[in-house]
């Protein structure tokens, strides 16, 4: 792995009670860090939680936190990394229904479609327009914003925690 760093941020928008000590472990497993948060209770979802931590560690961590967390039943969650020395940035977002989706960022969090992606949604589309609105919403990540987006209102003004891997 690079020696280079960047930071980013795990949005835990939804967990059991009982997986929050699991995904501490986890998340800070992934990047050779001690992870403790600081849970809230999720109003969008009764009986479950929700976190934030912000992360520095060496460029790529991003994906390995979210693969730490992948698939776990009930977990919704977000990961961001920033664009750091010749590392584009990146979003992952998971929900349980619809699994995990990747996009690469920009400095200001956009999201960014490669041109062959771009291509291939418009020869599925073969000049329909509503299937091409499909494809790129689907390039987009719509589905996962639309299942999160209630998620992300109901943690504003929610306390953030920074975790940075030492040595």
């Amino acid at each position: 792995m690079s020696s280079l760093t960047t930071r980013g941020v795990l949005f835990v928008h939804s967990a059991p009670r009982a997986l929050c000590a699991h995904i501490e472990w986890a998340a800070g497993g992934a990047i050779d860090a001690r992870a403790s948060f600081e849970w809230t209770a999720q109003p969008a979802a009764p009986g479950h939680m929700r976190a934030e931590m912000s992360w520095q560690a060496p460029q790529g961590s991003g994906a390995k936190i979210a693969s730490a967390l992948r698939g776990w039943e009930h977990l919704r969650f977000e990961v961001t990394e920033e664009p750091s020395h010749g590392v584009d940035g990146g979003r992952w977002s998971h929900t349980p229904d619809l699994g995990i989706f990747h996009a690469v960022t920009d400095v200001h969090g956009n999201i960014m479609v490669p041109e062959d992606r771009i291509r291939a949604a418009m020869d599925v589309a073969a000049g329909d327009p509503v299937r091409l609105t499909r494809e790129m919403d689907l390039a987009l990540g719509r589905a996962w914003d639309q299942e999160l987006e209630p998620f992300r209102y109901a943690g504003d003004g929610a306390p953030v925690r920074w975790l940075h891997k030492v040595g």
